[in-house]
């Protein structure tokens, strides 16, 4: 697992223990979101907006979804994001990460299914922190 770093104290902290308040504060998008409401891209937006997080979906259908209008790419949003969680196929996902890369982006979280050999080498190369295999609503304790 990549370490989470804790801004406050200066200290990495392992994904696996990691207190999920600490990163409240850090700009996250989600690559994937879906407005049909049984999809993994749907459910993890809406509950991450619930347990206060401060989240960004991008799907480039754009739109609104939740009441917060969705962007089409990274590039959109107003403030680069500290945190990329990708909800998509991983040919898509190694899109995502040269996006990621042409923008500074240090962090990315493939969720199980987006994840692939490639992506994670490709991401780990340009330097980016990659999580892939770990879901992250289970590792932030919201999904059991």
């Amino acid at each position: 697992m990549c370490p989470l770093y804790d801004r406050k104290k200066h200290r990495h902290l392992d994904a696996g223990n990691a207190d999920f308040r600490l990163i409240h504060s850090r700009e996250i998008a989600v690559v994937g979101v879906s407005e049909k409401e049984f999809k993994p891209g749907y459910r993890i937006f809406k509950d991450l907006i619930k347990h206060g997080f401060n989240v960004h979906g991008i799907n480039p259908r754009n739109g609104y979804i939740l009441g917060r209008q969705i962007k089409r790419s990274l590039r959109e949003l107003d403030a680069v994001p500290d945190l990329v969680i990708t909800v998509v196929p991983p040919d898509v996902t190694l899109k995502i990460i040269e996006e990621c890369r042409s923008m500074g982006i240090k962090e990315i979280w493939m969720q199980p299914g987006s994840e692939s050999p490639e992506a994670v080498k490709k991401a780990t190369a340009y330097g980016i922190k990659t999580t892939a295999g770990a879901c992250f609503m289970k590792q932030a304790g919201i999904w059991q």
